[in-house]
């Protein structure tokens, strides 16, 4: 058997991308940068680059995030910072054409966190800002269509940051998602805010407390209250420990 010749094979890279939401304003926004190099050089992308040699996926991607925003990610092997953001896998993208420098298969990474500060860019990165999904995603509110198209996105990232969105609409269903957009105490009025943000619907006050409490093991009471959002003091809670949420918080149709 001839030995391993690495040069008789085409060029082939490995490369992380960061869907990082979180919710600005009452409304889901995402963490995109301008691309400072070619290809598709000032364009809007969302932030990434290579894997390294010595790294695995989930460590690629928490140095990317702070290597090109500043922002820090926590994963199991890294515990939650003051301004941490829950991150996990989303999916693969492989397509050959993806990428006009060589073949690149990129892993693609959702991160959550609550009132994350403004971006700094960093790496190859021009500018980088918080930007509504809707408007990058040419939709409305609920995930209609908008009249307008939006801007297209770099590489296929359009595609990625949908894949994102749908990600956090449904899993905040099922699971206690939806608290990692929160800080670590929070008023069940702004948790419901993250999921119409999220949704994009306006849900009933009264039925949404009503569930979330007596979801077994989603909301904790803290014993504190706040007046943070104005008029009467509103009872603190935290993340309980279900990771699964029974019976489910099913999205309204719109």
């Amino acid at each position: 058997m001839p030995p391993y010749d690495p040069s008789a094979f085409p060029p082939f890279a490995v490369t992380v991308d960061l869907v990082v939401l979180t919710v600005r304003k009452h409304a889901l926004c995402a963490l995109m940068v301008r691309r400072g190099e070619a290809p598709f050089q000032g364009k809007w992308a969302l932030p990434g680059g290579f894997v390294r040699p010595d790294e695995d996926l989930s460590t690629a991607a928490a140095r990317e995030l702070t290597e090109e925003t500043g922002l820090c990610a926590h994963t199991s092997e890294a515990p939650a910072t003051a301004n941490g953001a829950h991150l996990e896998q989303l999916a693969t993208y492989g397509d050959p054409d993806r990428d006009p420098r060589m073949r690149v298969v990129s892993v693609a990474h959702l991160a959550l966190a609550p009132g994350l500060p403004a971006p700094r860019a960093g790496g190859d990165a021009r500018h980088a800002r918080w930007s509504s999904v809707e408007e990058l995603l040419g939709t409305t509110a609920g995930g209609r269509r908008a009249e307008l198209p939006a801007e297209p996105l770099a590489f296929d990232h359009g595609t990625i940051l949908g894949d994102g969105v749908e990600r956090a609409r449904s899993k905040i269903e099922y699971s206690s998602l939806a608290t990692a957009f929160c800080p670590p105490e929070f008023t069940v009025g702004e948790l419901r805010r993250v999921y119409e943000a999220v949704w994009g619907v306006v849900l009933d006050p009264r039925n949404f407390h009503r569930k979330v409490t007596g979801t077994p093991g989603f909301l904790v009471p803290t014993g504190g209250t706040t007046t943070r959002q104005g008029g009467r003091p509103a009872q603190l809670f935290r993340a309980g420990g279900a990771t699964l949420l029974n019976p489910p918080m099913l999205r309204p149709e719109v």
